[in-house]
């Protein structure tokens, strides 16, 4: 999938989640979270994500449109941010084979338990 800049989104989070299982999955959603927030506001806001996605994500293309996009996605509260609960729901919100999987990750993440 490419977005308007050309960048080619490539979902690698099924064979992740594979390879770790549901709840490192997670760990590894809640670590990308923190390299991308402020970190004196502990959310990820406009100014973190332009700021880190070059670096953190490898995706030097995307815009300012793009970015705000992004947040805005994921904004469930409507706050103009990203905690680590939306930020975590969107990722899974990208990935349409994490979509369809997601009830038998959920359903192994609570017999984990």
């Amino acid at each position: 999938m490419a977005s308007n800049s050309g960048v080619e989104f490539r979902d690698f989070f099924p064979s992740m989640v594979e390879k770790l299982g549901g709840e490192g999955f997670i760990d590894e959603l809640c670590n990308g979270f923190r390299l991308l927030m402020d970190s004196e506001k502990r959310v990820i806001t406009f100014e973190s994500l332009k700021r880190n996605c070059a670096a953190v994500l490898g995706l030097k293309g995307m815009d300012d449109e793009e970015l705000m996009c992004m947040l805005k996605e994921g904004d469930l509260d409507g706050d103009g941010s990203l905690n680590q609960m939306e930020f975590c729901v969107l990722m899974f919100r990208l990935s349409p084979d994490l979509m369809k999987g997601s009830r038998m990750w959920l359903e192994q993440l609570v017999r984990e338990e």
